[in-house]
């Protein structure tokens, strides 16, 4: 009789045991993970960034909310231009871009439609596609009536644009154009030196045959 009470005992003991074990072992792995937490915070972060830009593109290249520019830019920004023939970087004033969409609004319609949008850490790439009716003659020589794929990758910092990274076929939109505009700028100027001599010799003739 007393050994089976001690072995009841002892049996009821190594049970008890094992069943705090097995609960402390599923409270650990149900507690959130602080690398999960991290996770999730860098997520939140990620789509809060493609919403600041999705908003840009509404607000300044698809509707005339050109004032809103001050929501998404810092106080500066750079700005890399990249094509096949160039690799420009500048440092540009948040106005900067306001200026330019202004621009084009004044001399044509546009729309847009965003493709997709990566976000990765504090950057965000978009593509999306540019659509441009031009009103004016400056706006048909410089543009033109077009749709282009346009890649845009930006860098945030704080919920705002620190840094553009410009990836688009408008680079070298009508760049022929602006060859010949500068064609006709060197041969008007050449035109113009002989020009101006052959003035001056006209009045020096005159005068001297005045005083004759």
């Amino acid at each position: 009789m007393t050994k089976t009470y001690f072995s009841v005992v002892f049996f009821l003991s190594i049970s008890m045991a094992y069943a705090q074990t097995e609960r402390k072992d599923t409270t650990y792995i149900n507690s959130p993970n602080s690398s999960d937490s991290a996770l999730s915070s860098t997520k939140a972060i990620e789509e809060n960034n493609k919403e600041i830009a999705r908003n840009f593109f509404e607000d300044l290249w698809f509707s005339k909310n050109t004032d809103n520019y001050k929501k998404y830019f810092a106080a500066e920004y750079v700005i890399r231009d990249l094509d096949d023939q160039q690799d420009v970087t500048l440092t540009e004033t948040a106005i900067t871009q306001k200026e330019i969409a202004d621009f084009f609004w004044a001399n044509g319609e546009m729309s847009g439609v965003i493709d997709y949008q990566i976000a990765d850490g504090d950057k965000v790439a978009t593509r999306w596609y540019w659509t441009y009716k031009p009103t004016s003659l400056l706006g048909n020589f410089i543009v033109g009536d077009v749709t282009i794929p346009v890649i845009n990758v930006f860098h945030f910092k704080d919920g705002k644009i620190i840094e553009i990274n410009n990836h688009r076929h408008d680079i070298s939109l009508n760049r022929t154009n602006i060859f010949l505009l500068k064609g006709l700028g060197y041969g008007l100027l050449t035109a113009l030196i002989p020009t101006f001599f052959v003035f001056r010799y006209r009045r020096k003739n005159k005068r001297l045959l005045k005083n004759a």
